[in-house]
């Protein structure tokens, strides 16, 4: 019996127009194909110019916390924040940090709070548990050191940090066409001391401020103003203005477009070291217009100062540390009542110990959990 040829229907012709429709998705796939390659190319030709260390040795970061407080901070983002003055030598790995900042980012409501560590905050700087200014950290143990060092001490599981040279703050400043800030009639005062100075480092040539008042100002003059310990507040006040600077740089930032933020990355990334692996990165940026800079900052929130031996000097004492930590892990963390480590606890009493400071001696309490808690000053 002879099989059936399946019937078949006539074949259709492809028409030209149809043709013509799938050469012209081909085209349009290729362009965006072609597109996509070209943002990575770009992309990546940025990420490039920034100094990647790779990730800090997990082991060495001190890293202390118990698995109930791990959990809670499992929902934030922490990344120590170093500001290097290394206009003479180049190198992102060693000298004192000019500038210590927590960056604490929410990783639910996108929410930043920023907290300047005193430099000259006197605690536990290496695993010898030496106590003296935090800021030696780095010059002893370069990032991995400075970060054990906020991790020891303040009961965190910081593992990225980044490092800037502190200089960039006067190229992005000048890459946003200049931020506003309110100077004060001090301030405009003291500020040709520090531009005379970079002037005469960097072959610059800056000027002043005319007066004080609401104004705009240029890189130099920015930096000038960060870097002002002049002008009333000490430490205190200087650190404050690096967080308004700092504020003032994302606020603008944010608000700049594509050509603007491209100088910007030009003149930021190749200032920059730091252990976010190109991923990382790429992670954060990726929601960079929903971060809030919530508040900022100074730390230990309740102080007193102290003159120590000569190889030290002038010190800020927290009154005491327990306390402290326990304020912070509020402030940023939202948990009452926390119980600090052990360590925590043993390096407060070689504090108080070695300083003759507790609690009772507070002269400086700017507790942000309390109402108008602002930078108030205790008098007897």
């Amino acid at each position: 019996m002879e099989k059936q040829k399946a019937k078949t229907g006539p074949k259709k012709k492809v028409g030209k127009k149809q043709r013509r429709k799938r050469k012209l998705i081909l085209f349009i796939v290729e362009v965006l194909v072609i597109l996509i390659l070209l943002v990575v190319f770009y992309v990546m030709s940025k990420l490039n110019k920034i100094n990647n260390t790779g990730s800090l040795d997990a082991k060495k970061l001190n890293i202390n916390i118990d698995s109930e407080t791990q959990e809670v901070l499992d929902n934030y983002t922490n990344i120590a924040i170093f500001g290097i003055d290394n206009r003479n030598s180049g190198n992102y790995e060693s000298g004192n940090s000019d500038c210590i900042m927590i960056a604490s980012i929410n990783d639910d409501t996108k929410e930043v709070k920023l907290v300047s560590v005193y430099r000259d905050s006197f605690l536990a700087v290496d695993d010898k548990d030496s106590l003296r200014k935090l800021n030696a950290a780095y010059a002893k143990g370069g990032p991995t050191g400075a970060v054990a060092a906020l991790n020891k001490n303040l009961d965190l599981n910081i593992t990225e940090y980044v490092s800037v040279d502190f200089n960039a703050v006067m190229e992005v400043v000048d890459a946003l066409g200049g931020i506003e800030l309110d100077i004060t009639r001090e301030e405009a005062s003291n500020m040709h001391i520090w531009i005379d100075e970079m002037n005469e480092v960097m072959g610059t040539h800056g000027k002043p401020v005319s007066g004080p008042g609401v104004q705009q100002v240029n890189g130099i003059q920015a930096l000038a103003y960060c870097r002002d310990r002049m002008s009333g507040g000490d430490d205190f006040r200087r650190t404050e203005r690096q967080r308004i600077v700092v504020g003032k740089i994302v606020e603008k930032a944010k608000q700049a477009d594509i050509l603007t933020l491209n100088d910007l990355v030009d003149k930021l990334f190749p200032d920059i070291s730091t252990s976010l692996s190109t991923t990382e990165i790429l992670g954060l940026a990726a929601h960079v217009k929903e971060y809030e800079l919530a508040d900022t900052q100074g730390w230990p929130f309740q102080l007193d100062t102290k003159m120590m031996e000569k190889s030290i000097g002038a010190v800020v004492v927290p009154t005491d540390l327990e306390t402290n930590v326990d304020l912070l892990h509020r402030y940023l963390f939202d948990v009452e009542d926390y119980e600090t480590t052990d360590e925590v606890k043993e390096i407060s009493k070689a504090v108080s110990n070695r300083t003759g400071k507790t609690a009772a001696d507070t002269t400086r309490d700017t507790n942000p959990l309390v109402q108008d808690a602002a930078a108030a000053e205790i008098t007897e």
